[in-house]
């Protein structure tokens, strides 16, 4: 009998402990399959056979007092990065990025995740080492996601808020647990956590929440070899490093070392590069790109220019908006000020017509609702909308967002007409100071930013401003005080951008999410706190393929673009680099991130 009671057990347990033992894997994709099998020798954009050896010298611009990317106090040197794997750290899967949403094991061997996505779990490999030979284990991974929770950038609180609990099930096996089912980025994303050394931190009273310039303990290809204060960082490429035949890695990590030296501002940098003091570029500056390379190096053939396609999304770049500031609580005011930016006569005069008006937070992509074909929501899009309208912008349905448009003749007065309509129907009156007021609501504030740069686009539209009357200023702060300024919102209007995806998901919470409108240091710069946004951010995390995470986004696209958060700017779909000829690139390059340290090399002989 107890025999027989123990078959019709394990006979009704069977199917149940079959799904919740799901097959380890070697990579995973948001959406279908990976498209490098468990065989591959090789990502297809990298030479396998590239050379190994020298420096690559590298510019940054500013100062750093930081070498702990993870918390929000200081600023980070360059090179330690902020989320992903990097030089010093590595994660337990990194992205390829010939995909929309792949990840293959690094510090993992596998990843197992079953049908309802309510758990991860991942396998170590055995071979994973700190740089002080102590092998990475799963309390390591367990530490690392607790005391990013606990101590770290508020960021990790939004970016990681569903997982219920993370548990070491052996040395090797950590186990991520899920509030909700069905959130399929989710366990791709707790894989891309750069994972730190618990026994490094807790030695000779560390303390992780304050910034320090010690040489940190990594599991990645470089050490920090050596540091001076706010000047320059150089990184060392490990002799032992585990992970340097893992086939993900083949073709990468072709330098010896790594130099960053920094550069007060922009122009001292461009004319330092120009006399050989390091050794790439990557211009942003169209002006600069047209006119600042015409040197004998150039002509001879030493100093290289190139403009490679860049097909990732261009996210947003613009003015935006503080709307916890009362003047911009008015969304008649947030519509009325766009039509005082002339894009098209800034174009023409400051770079050469090369920039594209932005009219999308998504854009040069699928998912920008500009993409959609005739411009108006598609079906998808409308089951989407429909559930909150009455709670969301009516013209989603009915309008096609652009951005004011002018002749680029620098006579603006059709579109500050249009802007004074607006301003008139909101109430707004012109004080005896040529300033206009509303209930006492003054249209005053100030530009802040940490680039001088700006300055020759942003004075003009103050100057349109003004016609309005609107006063505007324009002031300019070091970058370690834009950072301060920025981490409490404290200011009115910044140039900023949002960089987003190919497949964007739960870090929309930290741009939009109410939870991060008045949380320090989140990346919720305007103060988006709309249930609506809320609503949708969560159905596109949930988002059960390709097509629904696209209708989503385009929908939340078009909530945020009729909100009228921010005055859009421009985007550039190529990458500009300029470098001296003893470089030299992969030929199949990935076409959304030049990955300058990781996959370029020096030519054999060059140094």
């Amino acid at each position: 009998m107890f025999r027989f009671l123990v078959f019709c057990l394990m006979c009704l347990s069977t199917p149940a402990m079959a799904q919740d033992a799901p097959a380890p894997q070697h990579g995973i994709a948001l959406h279908g399959a990976p498209k490098y099998g468990p065989d591959f020798t090789h990502l297809s954009y990298v030479n396998p056979n590239a050379p190994k050896g020298g420096t690559l010298k590298q510019a940054a611009i500013g100062s750093f007092d930081s070498l702990n990317p993870f918390i929000i106090k200081g600023t980070p040197a360059a090179g330690m990065n902020f989320l992903r794997s990097g030089y010093v750290y590595e994660s337990l899967m990194q992205n390829a990025w010939d995909e929309p949403f792949s990840l293959y094991g690094i510090l993992a061997q596998s990843i197992e995740v079953p049908e309802d996505k309510s758990w991860v779990a991942f396998m170590l490999r055995p071979e994973a080492k700190w740089a002080d030979g102590v092998p990475v284990t799963a309390q390591d991974v367990v530490w690392t996601f607790n005391t990013l929770l606990s101590k770290g950038n508020p960021f990790f609180k939004a970016y990681y808020g569903d997982v219920e609990k993370v548990e070491a099930l052996s040395d090797r096996r950590v186990k991520f647990s899920f509030k909700v089912k069905g959130n399929a980025e989710l366990p791709l994303i707790v894989a891309e956590m750069a994972i730190l050394p618990q026994h490094y931190w807790e030695a000779e009273g560390r303390v992780f929440d304050e910034t320090s310039l010690e040489a940190p303990l990594g599991s990645g290809p470089y050490v920090v070899e050596k540091v001076e204060a706010g000047r320059s960082i150089t990184f060392k490429k490990r002799d032992d490093w585990w992970g340097k035949d893992l086939p993900f890695f083949k073709g990468f990590y072709n330098f010896d070392r790594l130099e960053y030296d920094y550069y007060r501002d922009s122009n001292v940098a461009h004319e330092a590069f120009l006399a050989g003091e390091y050794d790439v570029k990557l211009e942003n500056t169209a002006k600069m790109w047209a006119t600042a390379y015409d040197s004998p190096a150039l002509k001879s053939g030493k100093l290289i220019k190139e403009e490679i396609d860049d097909h990732s999304p261009a996210g947003m770049q613009g003015f935006i908006y503080n709307i916890r500031r009362p003047v911009f609580q008015d969304e008649a005011v947030r519509k009325a000020l766009a039509y005082a930016f002339d894009f098209e006569w800034s174009n023409k005069q400051f770079a050469y017509g090369a920039y594209v008006r932005t009219n999308s937070y998504f854009d040069n992509s699928e998912l920008g609702s500009n993409a959609a074909a005739g411009g108006l929501p598609s079906g998808d899009e409308l089951s989407i909308l429909e559930r909150y309208r009455g709670r969301v912008p009516e013209s989603v349905f009915t309008d096609i967002y652009k951005a004011p448009l002018t002749d680029g003749s620098g006579n603006n007065r059709a579109n500050l007409r249009s802007a004074m309509q607006i301003l008139d129907a909101a109430g707004y009156t012109l004080g005896e100071d040529g300033v206009r007021v509303k209930d006492g609501v003054r249209l005053e504030f100030e530009i802040l930013d940490s680039n001088p740069q700006f300055e020759r686009w942003v004075l003009p539209f103050i100057k349109n401003l003004e016609r309005l009357g609107v006063k505007a200023t324009f002031r300019v702060v070091d970058s370690a005080q834009y950072q301060n300024r920025m981490t409490d919102f404290d200011f009115d209007m910044t140039i900023g951008s949002f960089g987003q995806s190919s497949s964007p998901g739960n870090e929309q919470r930290d741009f939009w999410g109410s939870e991060k409108a008045n949380m320090p240091g989140s990346r919720n710069y305007i103060g988006v706190s709309d249930p609506a946004v809320d609503a949708i951010i969560e159905e596109l995390i949930h988002a059960e393929s390709r097509e629904d995470l696209v209708a989503h986004t385009r929908a939340l696209d078009r909530i945020l673009l009729h909100h009228y958060y921010v005055i859009p700017m421009w985007h550039f779909s190529k990458w500009r680099i300029a470098y001296w000829n003893k470089l030299a690139h992969p030929e199949n390059f990935s076409d959304v991130s030049p990955l300058i340290p990781q996959t370029w090399w020096i030519k054999e002989g060059a140094e």
